[in-house]
């Protein structure tokens, strides 16, 4: 069995799994600067206590991390609970990934992540959407080469931004709209941002068909996947495990080498 963390700018998600069929959970902490190691071990100890977990059948700890500053005390607090080193997604660790772009050193570790499994489980030219904090679009071509991509703002970063800027908009919830157009401020609000995510999600799915001169095979994953792709008109598979799988896939190709 294996445990998988991504630390995400605004969750720590953790998965425990022996393979791509048996995942035994998927769990999401709070990313918080403020916490020591020891408050993070106890948060995955009480996870793993809740799922009964048997430490005598964890054979490794695998990261991803977008967040440096909390990555040495995420593997602090993995070594206090689990008595194991956690492997660390980065320069050194194999991944058999391609990249062309100008400073590979710069991608993010999640990225690496999912594009991993993305080129392994779906027919290139691939599209990686990722609706997370940030959203993601991530392009690996027909020889399986990461390519380049686009970052945005995410859903709920430009929802925040939205009401913060302005006097009269309220919070609101990210459920479907009843229609396309709205007929009071909260339904506006709600189609603006799901449709018109959606939308530019489409408008960029395009794009990169154009650039690229032929289809593209398109995967979403991220906490808001559900939320924004049923409004999409191009076809899109949500693989919400997506991460976890590539992470599995890394651990395994570092235990061969």
């Amino acid at each position: 069995m294996i445990l998988a963390l991504d630390i995400g700018n605004t969750n720590i998600v953790i998965g425990y799994l022996e393979s791509e069929e048996n995942i035994v959970f998927v769990e999401r902490l709070s990313t918080d600067l403020g916490k020591t190691s020891l408050e993070y071990a106890i948060s995955i100890k009480n996870v793993l206590e809740l799922y009964n977990v048997d430490m005598n059948t964890l054979e490794g700890v695998i990261i991803s991390s977008v967040v440096p500053p909390i990555t040495n005390l995420i593997c602090q607090a993995v070594r206090t609970v689990t008595g194991h080193e956690a492997m660390v997604v980065g320069p050194g660790v194999k991944n058999g990934l391609h990249i062309k772009m100008d400073n590979p050193a710069q991608l993010g570790s999640d990225r690496v992540v999912c594009a991993v499994a993305g080129i392994r489980d779906y027919p290139v030219p691939l599209v990686i959407v990722d609706l997370g904090t940030a959203t993601t679009v991530e392009v690996l071509d027909a020889e399986k080469s990461y390519i380049g991509g686009m970052i945005l703002p995410g859903v709920n970063a430009s929802l925040e931004a939205l009401v913060r800027h302005t006097s009269q908009l309220p919070k609101i919830s990210l459920d479907s709209p009843r229609r396309l157009i709205g007929k009071n401020t909260i339904e506006c609000m709600k189609s603006g941002i799901i449709h018109g995510n959606a939308a530019c999600l489409d408008g960029l799915i395009d794009r990169i068909q154009e650039e690229l001169g032929e289809p593209v095979t398109v995967v979403a994953t991220g906490g808001l996947a559900n939320v924004i792709v049923p409004h999409c008109r191009h076809k899109i598979i949500i693989d919400d495990a997506l991460l976890l799988k590539g992470l599995l896939l890394i651990y395994q190709k570092n235990q061969q080498k």
